[in-house]
Parts: structure tokens; C-alpha cells; sequence
């Protein structure tokens, strides 16, 4: 019996044991399909072909299929169905259970695979996305302001800004909701300072350390021209000091050797016509290591020429 789930038959996404019975597998043939490793369990009584990949979405569908009526994905389950990654590396080994809620005045799910709450929603702050009930981009940015270390909120905010349209105007707009909400304080401090330019994760922590040093903001992604053609991309710029700061990450080092080549001539170019490279990478943004880029970068901004005499 256990062909079947090799037919298009099994469903392709979140099933109860009902299901198969009803397509004529009996109860011995259902515990043989999970002993076999054909299909398993991601919430009680939620089941999967264990050929599809274990995606947020996928947990979070079939959580939604087993929990009360009513209940909403938030939170970084929300992100990441919006295709926004908030999870640490550690957490993708074993991944987290199923951020959800339910409205103040009902009881958050017990089920293992999730992690239940209860929150204060309005109709606007929740969408359906093919049935999957889930905060909306705005309402899921406002709520990891609040609920994620203070780096992580940062490029929470920036991402949902430069990839759903979120706005500043936007965030502003919800802040009296959140008075004297846990978190609210580092939301309202980080609201002011998101910017849609910011491309990852950590070019959000290299702007917020610049900002937590008192330093004055770079300007993202700036063009350089060479001969009236914009040539070389920074990742942050102060164009008349012509100091730049860029943060070399995982990408730069998965890079072939001819954009290695490329990165090479492009920072020669730079030294060559007077600019100041200031380099960060992955571990540099505690400790030590955070105070040396930013003791550069600040001594760098000092030595700038000014046209005052004293």
C-alpha cells in the first residue's frame, strides 16, 4: 500500500491521517508510511510527504490546520512567509516552533509545534495569504521593532521597508497603538532611523553602529563616476570626505576570483584618487573589533580638510 504516496494522490501540503484513510489506506498502512520515513508529523495530527522541504510556510499551514479557529502567524513566522529571514544561524538547524496568536480574549494554541500567544490585533493588522491567516508586512515590521534584539530589529525594519514599501510615514502612523507595550521604547528609537537602501542585514548593523557612536550617517549605495560614468558602487559613502565604508560578507568571500580581481582594482582605484576604505567584516561588530572600524572611521572624519582657520 505504501506505492500510493509515490501517486499524486498524497497531497503535496498539510494533511490529517482522515485524508489518507479516505483514499483507502487503513491505519496499519498509515503507521507504515511514517515508519518508513514517507510522510511525518509537524504538529499532532498534521502530517507532510517527507519529500517536501520543511519551509516556515509549510509548518505554518499545517499548524494553522490543527489550531483553533482564528489563530494568526506573527511575528518571525510572519517574516519569513513574507519572505523576510529573521531566524539566527544556529536556528536553522533545528528550527524554531511556529510563531502564532490568538486575539486577546481567546487562549493561545498548546500545541508543541507552535509558540502560542495572545495579542491585541485589529482587522487591518492581519491578511490571508491562500487561506493562511498572517500579520501584514506593516503590522509584522511594528511587532519584531519590539520583540527582536536591537541589530535584528534594526534589519528587520530596513528589509520590510525596501521589500514591501513600508514607510517611515507608515511606521510613525501605529506608535500610539504600541504606548506602553514591551519593546516600544527601542521601536520608536529605530523607526526614525530605517532606510529602504540598505540591502542586508549587516549593512543595517554597520549604519546603527556608525549611529551609536555619534558618528554622522553615510550615504548607501553611492555611484562613483569615472569620466562621467558611474563605475564603482560603495556600500556607504561621505562623498566630499571621500571616505567609504564596506562591509565584506559571506558573498564577498563565495566570490569567483575574477570579482575578486574586479573588488581589488575598483578599492586601487579609490586609494589611488584619495578616498579612505574603511573594511568590516562578519565578527566585527562586537568588542575590539567594532571599536577599531569605528576608531578608523572616526579618525578618518576628523582629518577631513576644513576651510576654517581655527
Amino acid at each position: 500500500m505504501t506505492t500510493l504516496i509515490h501517486t499524486p494522490a498524497i497531497p503535496r501540503r498539510p494533511f490529517r491521517r482522515a485524508e489518507l484513510l479516505q483514499l483507502g489506506l487503513t491505519r496499519s498502512d498509515f503507521q507504515e508510511l511514517i515508519r518508513d520515513g514517507v510522510i511525518r508529523a509537524v504538529a499532532r495530527e498534521a502530517y507532510v510527504r517527507a519529500d517536501l522541504a520543511g519551509s516556515v510556510e509549510l509548518r505554518a499551514r499545517a499548524v494553522a490546520m490543527v489550531a483553533a479557529a482564528g489563530h494568526v502567524a506573527i511575528d518571525r513566522t510572519a517574516a519569513a512567509i513574507h519572505g523576510i529571514d529573521t531566524f539566527a544561524l544556529a536556528e536553522l538547524d533545528e528550527p524554531p516552533p511556529i510563531e502564532t496568536c490568538a486575539l486577546r480574549s481567546r487562549r493561545p494554541t498548546r500545541l508543541a509545534a507552535a509558540d502560542g500567544r495572545t495579542r491585541d490585533l485589529s482587522d487591518s493588522d492581519v491578511m490571508e495569504i491562500d487561506g493562511l491567516r498572517l500579520t501584514t508586512p506593516l503590522r509584522t515590521a511594528l511587532d519584531l521593532g519590539c520583540h527582536l534584539r536591537r541589530r535584528e530589529a534594526m534589519a528587520a525594519l530596513n528589509s520590510f521597508a525596501r521589500h514591501h514599501g513600508v514607510t517611515v510615514a507608515a511606521l510613525r502612523a501605529e506608535l500610539a497603538r504600541f504606548r506602553r507595550r514591551r519593546g516600544v521604547v527601542q521601536l520608536r528609537e529605530l523607526v526614525e532611523l530605517v532606510d529602504p537602501r540598505l540591502e542586508s542585514p549587516r549593512e543595517s548593523w554597520t549604519m546603527l553602529a556608525i549611529h551609536d557612536a555619534g558618528l554622522p550617517l553615510p550615504e548607501p549605495q553611492v555611484w562613483i563616476e569615472v569620466d562621467g560614468v558611474p563605475t564603482y558602487r560603495l556600500d556607504f559613502a561621505y562623498r566630499h570626505q571621500r571616505i567609504c565604508v564596506e562591509y565584506d560578507g559571506a558573498e564577498f568571500h563565495d566570490a569567483t576570483e575574477e570579482q575578486r580581481r574586479r573588488d581589488r582594482d575598483r578599492r586601487r582605484w579609490l586609494r589611488a584618487n584619495g578616498w579612505t576604505i574603511i573594511v568590516i567584516k562578519g565578527g566585527d561588530f562586537t568588542g575590539e573589533r567594532l571599536d577599531r572600524w569605528l576608531r578608523e572611521l572616526r579618525a578618518a572624519l576628523a582629518a577631513s580638510y576644513s576651510s576654517r582657520r581655527w
